[in-house]
C-alpha cells in the first residue's frame, strides 16, 4: 500500500518573500467575494506554512471569505493501524481551523471545509475510516483526496504519488471510493493530463459522486513533454472538452504555477511576475476548461504555497480576475466563490 506516513519532497520553487513583495500589486476589484478551495498547510525543514502565513496572504487585499484544507500528507499518527494515520492530519487541521473561527486571525474562516486522505484501496473498511475523518474534524470534512499522478517515464518519477498505473480504474480502490457518496462526500482527482481516460472512465461508473480535478488536469510540458506545449495541449483539451461532459465533475483552475510540471518558468526570472503576465501565459488553459465545464462547475484555486514559488497571492487572483474579464458578474460570482461554496457546503 502507498506510504502514509512519510511526507514527499519537496517539488516546488522556493518562497522568496523580498522577490515577491517588490512587484506586488494592489488587489483588483477588491471587494469580489472569494473562496480559495485549494492550499495546504505543514511545517517540514525549511519549509513552513502554517496559519499565521496563510493569514498573511489571505490579507493581501482580496476579499478572501474562506479557505479549503487539501491533503498533503502532514500531521500524520507516527504510529497506530497504516490506514487511520491520516486522521492526525485532520485532526490538526481542525484544530487550526477553530483557531481562525475566533476571530482573533481576521475575517476570513481558513480551513473551514478539510479535504483529507483515506486510502480507498482498504476496500470495505474505508466507510468506517472516513466517518472517522468526519468525527475528527469537528463536522468540517467535506472529502477526500488520492494522488494518482504515474508516468512510466523515470524522468517523472519524482512527480508520482507513488500508488502505481491505474489507481482509479482499480477493483479494490474502488469498492472504498464507493462509500463517498453515501456519507455526502466528494473526492478530489489530482492525475497528469495522460492518464485523463481513467477519470472518463470513474465519472461515468459513479454518476452519484461528486468530483473534482485538481489543477486543469495536469497538462505536462516537462520530461518527454519538453519543447511539446502545442501537442500536448491539444490531447489536453480533447480530454477536457470529454470530462467537461460530466454533471458530476468539477474542476479547479489553478496549479499553472508549478514549473517542474506544467513548464511555466516566471518563476525563474529576475523579477516576480506580474498579473498581466500570468494572466497572458495561463489563459488558453483556464479558459479552456471554462468552456468545457461552465463557470457553475469551475473554480479558481491558489494552490499555496505551492504556487507561492512563482508568484503572490495578491498577483495570482489579480491574474485570474484578469482572465476573467470577459464574463458576466454572475460568472465570475461562480468562479470566485459560489461553486466553491457549493461544492463544499460552507456557511
Amino acid at each position: 500500500m502507498q506510504s502514509t506516513n512519510a511526507a514527499p519532497a519537496a517539488r516546488h520553487l522556493p518562497i522568496r518573500q523580498d522577490w515577491l513583495a517588490a512587484t506586488q500589486e494592489p488587489a483588483l476589484e477588491p471587494e469580489r467575494p472569494i473562496i480559495d478551495p485549494h492550499h495546504h498547510l505543514w511545517d517540514r525543514p525549511g519549509n513552513r506554512y502554517l496559519l499565521h502565513d496563510l493569514v498573511e496572504d489571505v490579507s493581501s487585499g482580496h476579499n478572501i471569505r474562506a479557505t479549503v484544507f487539501l491533503e498533503c500528507r502532514e500531521m500524520y499518527r507516527a504510529d497506530g493501524p497504516p490506514e487511520t494515520r491520516s486522521l492526525g492530519e485532520t485532526t490538526f487541521v481542525a484544530g487550526v481551523a477553530a483557531m481562525s473561527e475566533s476571530g482573533k486571525y481576521g475575517p476570513t474562516r481558513c480551513c473551514a471545509g478539510i479535504v483529507g486522505n483515506v486510502d480507498f484501496r482498504v476496500g470495505g473498511r474505508a466507510k468506517g475510516i472516513l466517518e472517522q475523518h468526519v468525527v475528527a474534524s469537528g463536522g468540517r470534512f467535506r472529502g477526500t483526496r488520492n494522488g494518482a499522478t504515474w508516468h512510466a517515464d523515470n524522468s517523472l518519477r519524482v512527480f508520482t504519488s507513488g500508488s502505481g498505473e491505474g489507481l482509479y480504474v482499480d477493483r479494490q480502490w474502488r469498492e472504498g471510493f464507493a462509500a463517498l457518496a453515501p456519507l455526502n462526500l466528494t473526492f478530489e482527482a489530482w492525475m497528469f493530463h495522460s492518464q485523463l481516460g481513467d477519470l472518463v472512465s470513474l465519472c461515468g461508473a459513479f454518476p452519484e459522486t461528486k468530483i473534482v480535478l485538481n489543477h486543469i488536469g495536469g497538462a505536462l510540458a516537462v520530461g518527454p513533454y519538453a519543447d511539446r506545449r502545442d501537442e500536448v495541449f491539444a490531447e489536453w483539451r480533447s480530454q477536457i472538452m470529454k470530462l467537461g461532459q460530466f454533471p458530476n465533475l468539477y474542476i479547479k483552475l489553478g496549479g499553472l504555477g508549478m514549473p517542474s510540471l506544467m513548464g511555466f518558468e516566471m518563476g525563474r526570472q529576475d523579477s516576480a511576475p506580474s498579473s498581466e503576465q500570468l494572466a497572458k501565459a495561463w489563459a488558453p488553459y483556464l479558459n479552456t476548461c471554462i468552456e468545457a465545464f461552465g463557470p457553475d462547475r469551475a473554480m479558481f484555486e491558489s494552490n499555496f504555497p505551492v504556487d507561492k514559488g512563482m508568484c503572490s497571492y495578491s498577483n495570482l487572483w489579480n491574474a485570474f480576475k484578469r482572465v476573467a474579464e470577459g464574463y458576466s458578474n454572475d460568472e465570475k460570482n461562480a468562479m470566485f466563490h459560489n461553486t466553491a461554496l457549493k461544492f463544499y457546503r460552507l456557511y
